[in-house]
């Protein structure tokens, strides 16, 4: 891969890695940070990627090891070196889109409101269900290439699907949501 097809990678699917970098770590500031560490490591092997195969996948595939890494990391200095204030991480990072429709102030403070306890409730998942959600809906990956990513049976990724869609809507006919 070139510098130009690079930056048109960039262009093409840059908002969707961003997106699911931010649904990962929860938090804007960190999903930016993750964000740019992914891009940094494709950057770098730039060279060796190639245009034919499923780029957007790859990059998908880096930002989830890189979290995982990371995530250990601090585990593992929480293990040595208990500190209570180190990454707290609020379940942000997302934005609440009308899709240029006009609505009133108040239907855009429900909507935000709506979407948020919703990502509360997505970001309490555990890990291995919330990973294939977010790569299916805020990444339009297909099973296959959710499989691929992480490195499963796609009957084991729409088996967490699955597990994941009745988690959350046990979660949300306890509090009472029901649309």
């Amino acid at each position: 891969m070139n510098h130009e097809e690079f930056e048109r990678f960039v262009q093409k699917f840059g908002k969707d890695i961003l997106r699911f970098c931010r649904m990962t770590a929860g938090d804007a500031e960190d999903g930016d940070e993750l964000y740019q560490d992914t891009m940094l490591k494709l950057l770098e092997k730039k060279k060796r990627l190639d245009t034919m195969q499923n780029t957007k996948s790859y990059a998908l595939s880096i930002s989830i090891f890189l979290w995982k890494n990371k995530k250990k990391k601090h585990a593992n200095r929480m293990r040595l070196v208990p500190t209570a204030s180190m990454e707290e991480m609020p379940g942000q990072g997302y934005e609440v889109s009308d899709h240029g429709r006009e609505a009133s102030p108040e239907h855009i403070v429900l909507q935000k409101n709506e979407a948020d306890m919703i990502q509360g409730l997505v970001t309490s998942l555990p890990e291995k269900y919330r990973i294939p959600i977010y790569l299916y809906y805020s990444a339009d990956m297909k099973i296959k290439e959710i499989g691929e990513i992480l490195k499963l049976p796609e009957g084991t990724v729409k088996s967490r699907m699955r597990n994941a869609k009745k988690q959350l809507k046990e979660k949300l006919e306890a509090i009472g949501y029901d649309r």
